[in-house]
């Protein structure tokens, strides 16, 4: 048990430290290349390779972890994103604008890989410490979801701060350096084989995916890309056009995360649990989803007013009350895929589901700059509502038993005492 909780500490600092530079790189890559001029499509698609690389890195992240363990995994993920960081240093402000872009994209993508290789060993991880640590599944999945959320919440501030302070290549460095500590501390204390396992060995294994597993995955591309619809372009450039200095669109960005990542890790207190670990989760999945849908739909059609007082005081206030179902949702989101998933090859499970995860963002993040630049803001609402009704449908189909064992309780099953 006290190993256990020692690896879950050292895992959750690591990914803390990592997220609050993935944040605070988000902001300063968008900040300062729309200083520079750049329009909303076309910082969506700087984000482009990013959000691709996260598909392929959950993916073979997940098997890599299965076979040569997680904490290989972790420093792989650090290695890259302190190249990532080190390429966005050297771009220079002479370059075209189309060698620049394509130079950002570039590192943008290593980023990308250095983030999912990270995210998807370090929430399996959790699944592995789990398993010695009295089932306590539910609590230390909120927890861990809810606390790197509070740390990437207030990477956007930094972000936003390190530009106005020291500029876009001192912070490149400085956020270098912090990464390149954690990758020493990790390699130093955790143990090779935390979550090796017998991998897959071919492609049709690989995909085999549980029906829960499946299911959940359709339901995270259609949730998280309705986040990215607002969140990654068109709520920064539209408080940005409002007025707003990068520093106050940084700590907005920044208040709202924290605020997510705190109800994310009280999220077992709110939801109903069950001795099976699923019998009351997945109604509560299918409640919080229709709840979440309704708050964008209501704000799309307040700012189709044109008499509306304060357009952005009115966004920001109902985006902070859209915080609360989408953080309950996906704090149950992260705990059913660690049920559903397989525990001898929870890393490929939680791979795979977490690159339905980046897809999702990927398809946000390419409508946000689309659907901003061709309404504004309440086109990017329509858009988020349009997918979160369709995840609340997808959480219809969620089995309530795991398939194969007494009374639906497999090899996927979570442990009766998870929560």
């Amino acid at each position: 048990m006290a190993a256990a909780i020692r690896h879950y500490l050292i895992v959750t600092a690591s990914y803390w430290g990592f997220t609050l530079v993935d944040g605070a790189l988000r902001m300063l890559v968008l900040l300062h290349f729309f200083r520079l001029g750049y329009s909303p499509f076309t910082l969506a698609f700087l984000f482009l390779l990013y959000e691709l690389a996260g598909i392929v890195a959950n993916l073979l992240g997940g098997w890599l972890a299965t076979r040569f363990g997680i904490p290989r995994m972790l420093a792989a993920g650090q290695g890259l994103q302190i190249a990532g960081l080190v390429m966005l240093s050297a771009l220079d402000p002479g370059w075209t604008a189309a060698a620049s872009v394509a130079w950002v994209v570039a590192a943008q993508g290593i980023a990308g890989l250095a983030k999912d290789f990270t995210k998807t060993a370090s929430k399996s991880a959790i699944k592995a410490t789990s398993a010695e640590g009295s089932g306590q599944l539910f609590k230390w999945v909120a927890w861990f979801t809810g606390s790197k959320n509070a740390m990437k919440g207030i990477g956007f501030f930094v972000g936003g701060l390190l530009l106005d302070l020291v500029g876009f290549k001192p912070a490149l460095w400085l956020m270098g350096a912090l990464i390149g500590l954690i990758f020493v501390a990790g390699l130093l204390s955790l143990p090779r084989q935390l979550g090796k396992a017998r991998s897959s060995t071919t492609v049709r294994e690989f995909l085999s995916k549980s029906r829960g597993v499946n299911l959940l995955a359709a339901a995270r591309i259609f949730m998280f890309g309705a986040r990215e619809v607002w969140f990654v372009v068109g709520l920064p450039v539209f408080l940005y056009a409002a007025g707003w200095r990068f520093v106050e669109v940084g700590a907005f960005l920044a208040a709202w995360t924290i605020g997510y990542g705190v109800i994310q890790a009280a999220a077992p207190a709110v939801v109903a649990r069950s001795a099976d670990g699923l019998s009351r989760e997945v109604p509560n999945a299918r409640l919080w989803a229709g709840l979440l849908a309704v708050v964008p739909l209501a704000l799309a059609l307040l700012l189709r007013d044109p008499g509306l007082w304060h357009p952005d005081i009115v966004v920001i206030a109902g985006l902070a009350l859209f915080g609360v179902p989408f953080a309950i949702n996906s704090s149950l989101h992260s705990y059913l895929i660690l049920a559903y998933a397989g525990s001898k090859k929870a890393a490929e499970d939680v791979g795979f589901y977490y690159a339905a995860n980046a897809t999702g963002r990927l398809i946000g993040i390419l409508l946000s700059g689309a659907l901003y630049q061709a309404g504004g803001m309440s086109a990017c609402l329509f858009g988020s509502a349009a997918m979160l009704i369709a995840c609340w449908l997808v959480t219809f189909l969620l089995p309530v038993r795991i398939e194969g064992g007494p009374q639906g309780r497999g090899r996927d099953a979570a442990p009766a005492d998870a929560l």
